[in-house]
This record gives structure tokens, C-alpha cells and sequence, in this order.
């Protein structure tokens, strides 16, 4: 059983025989986030489809020698695997990854904290659940003056930042600050491609908070608890 992502016809799952076998019509292809061409079949009225072959366009194998750069992989094969539709087209989503993973090959220093936190910003707006950064979504109030930046705070149970007013009003308890630095970094990260960021070296705890904020939002979504979250961002 193979789950693969399309550019014409989105996320679709399907059957390849003998994939197993050492002489396969599909080799490596079928890797983790391999970017392949792919012959396949759908018959009528079914939901899978039957993969005759692939053709390799560009491999991950030299990334999955890095385990940091191995866990980005993964945590993003399953964040596209939970997120998506199927068979909805997303050329956007799929030029996200694109773009990510050929920033991971490039060996850039940080890559790996600076790749997982953009796709999972952009992969959070391109699935439209992507709150406000800004503003309390409480009371409306202004978090991002420059000269006099708001504390905002967030809440697994409740979705936006809320002013440090809100936050006690209400008695958010369990709650986590996202710093005016990670919110000034995920604005530029919605402005700028990522090739095209300031080439500053990350650090793990870089933007570790908007992480955490990410992944909740994407757990709300999605209604589960994500396997690779914790394994990427362990010590």
C-alpha cells in the first residue's frame, strides 16, 4: 500500500505488486518523500489506484543519513498525510515541499529547525486554520508594536493568542507563551520564500515555541496526537 502525492489529482493511495521484490519496476521511488513520475490506473468506482511504475527524479536518500534531517522527513510525510483531502489538487502544497526539501539538501546551517518550522507554518495556512498572529482574538488588542510588543499567550483548547488581559480574565490555564521573536519570524516567513530568508544560523530552541503553537493547531485539526512532533524536537 503506497500513499502518494499528486500534482493534478492530490493525495491518492494505491496497490503496488511486487514493490518488495529485489528486481521492482519501482526501485527506490517509493522512499519517503521521493519526487518521482509515476504510471498508475484507477479503475472506475474504486478508491485505489494500481501503480505500474515509477521513474526517480530526485531522492531524500542522502538527507535520511542525518537523523535531525530524518525526523523532518518523516514529520513531514506525516503532516502532509494527515492534513490533505484526497484527491483534492493542491499545486500550492506541493510546491511548499518542493521548496523545503530542496532547502534541506542544500546542507544550510540550521536547515533543518529553519525547514520544519516553515512548512509547518505554510502548511497550517494552505489547510486555512491558521489563526491571527497579531492581534488578542479575544479583545481585538494590537501584539505587534514594534516599539511596545504585547505578551501573547495560547491555549490547546482554544484557537489565537490572547493578550496578557485575556489570559488572566479568562484563567487560561495550561497555557504557553509564543515570544514577539517567533511571531516576527512566522511573519516573515509568510512575506518570503524560504530560499530567500535571512540566512542566519538556527538554533533548536529557534522559534521552538511557534513550532509547539504549530503543531497544536495541526492536533486540533486533525484530532490526533502527531507520532514525529516530539521524536524532531527531543534533546
Amino acid at each position: 500500500m503506497v500513499s502518494f502525492f499528486t500534482r493534478e489529482q492530490g493525495k491518492l493511495r494505491g496497490v503496488a505488486k511486487r514493490a518488495r521484490r529485489l528486481k521492482s519496476a519501482f526501485g527506490s521511488g517509493l522512499e519517503r518523500l521521493s519526487q518521482v513520475r509515476m504510471a498508475y490506473f484507477q479503475r472506475e468506482n474504486r478508491e485505489l489506484v494500481n501503480l505500474d511504475s515509477c521513474e526517480l527524479i530526485q531522492s531524500q536518500f542522502r538527507l535520511a543519513a542525518d537523523y535531525r534531517a530524518g525526523i523532518a522527513l518523516d514529520f513531514m510525510a506525516e503532516v502532509t498525510e494527515q492534513l490533505l483531502p484526497a484527491a483534492e489538487p493542491n499545486d500550492r502544497y506541493f510546491r511548499l515541499l518542493l521548496a523545503v526539501l530542496e532547502h534541506l539538501r542544500a546542507e544550510q546551517p540550521g536547515g533543518v529547525w529553519r525547514a520544519a518550522t516553515y512548512f509547518a507554518l505554510w502548511a497550517v495556512r494552505l489547510s486555512g486554520f491558521l489563526p491571527e498572529l497579531k492581534v488578542c482574538v479575544s479583545c481585538g488588542s494590537w501584539l505587534n508594536d514594534p516599539e511596545a510588543p504585547e505578551r501573547a499567550w495560547y491555549n490547546r483548547s482554544r484557537t489565537g493568542l490572547f493578550c496578557a488581559h485575556c489570559r488572566k480574565a479568562m484563567a487560561l490555564e495550561g497555557s504557553w507563551e509564543l515570544s514577539f521573536a517567533s511571531r516576527t519570524i512566522a511573519a516573515e516567513m509568510l512575506r518570503t520564500p524560504i530560499a530567500q530568508m535571512s540566512q542566519a544560523a538556527w538554533q533548536q530552541e529557534t522559534a521552538a515555541d511557534l513550532r509547539r503553537f504549530l503543531v497544536q493547531q495541526i492536533e486540533n485539526h486533525i484530532e490526533r496526537r502527531l507520532l514525529t512532533a516530539s521524536v524532531l524536537e527531543a534533546p
